[in-house]
């Protein structure tokens, strides 16, 4: 039943990547093979010289809701949020992250910000396998920051980028139409 899916899907919220990823750079000096350091929450860890965004993340902290797909920047699959702008977590260096403000599918859904996008993927069956879900679902965010009123092939557009191997798109399309019936009615996310 819809009702059970929905809170199923509020009781799958493991990590809370909260702040930001802050890389120190290793007393040894810059070119140094020890790597960098970063902290999340308090916590210090060190990562290789070299490691994408995406590695790091699932590797080091744990938030395994960004998914590793193509490894090429096509698919969508790792996609993740880097001072309020949509980014492939496979082709960004976690080093170059210095400062920003990093927010994964876990951090996102824990701020309540998506939940009706959520609610809206799990009503119609637009998650399917969910694998390209967390991607999706900061993807349809993104468009919905910037703009209020987009057609469902403008819709298609934006989510053109990450693909869905289930062939779910019209149920993810219809997903976030009706996300944004339900918040013109409500007067805002």
């Amino acid at each position: 039943d819809a009702a059970a899916g929905v809170q199923r899907h509020r009781e799958l919220k493991p990590y809370h990547l909260g702040g930001r990823i802050r890389p120190e750079r290793s007393a040894l000096g810059r070119g140094a093979a020890a790597g960098v350091g970063v902290r999340r929450e308090g916590v210090q860890r060190r990562q290789v010289r070299g490691a994408v965004a995406l590695d790091f993340l699932r590797g080091e902290l744990g938030l395994m809701g960004t998914h590793t797909g193509c490894e090429h920047g096509l698919c969508g699959a790792c996609t993740v949020r880097v001072d309020g702008k949509i980014v492939r977590g496979c082709l960004v260096l976690a080093a170059s992250l210095d400062g920003a403000k990093v927010e994964t599918i876990e951090g996102v859904s824990d701020s309540g910000e998506i939940r009706d996008l959520q609610d809206a993927f799990v009503a119609r069956n637009a998650c399917q396998c969910g694998y390209c879900t967390p991607g999706m679902l900061l993807t349809a965010a993104d468009l919905l920051a910037a703009n209020a009123k987009p057609t469902r092939e403008e819709i298609r557009e934006h989510l053109s980028g990450n693909y869905c191997r289930c062939t779910g798109y019209h149920a993810i399309v219809d997903a976030v139409a009706a996300t944004l019936e339900a918040r013109a009615k409500d007067g805002g996310p």
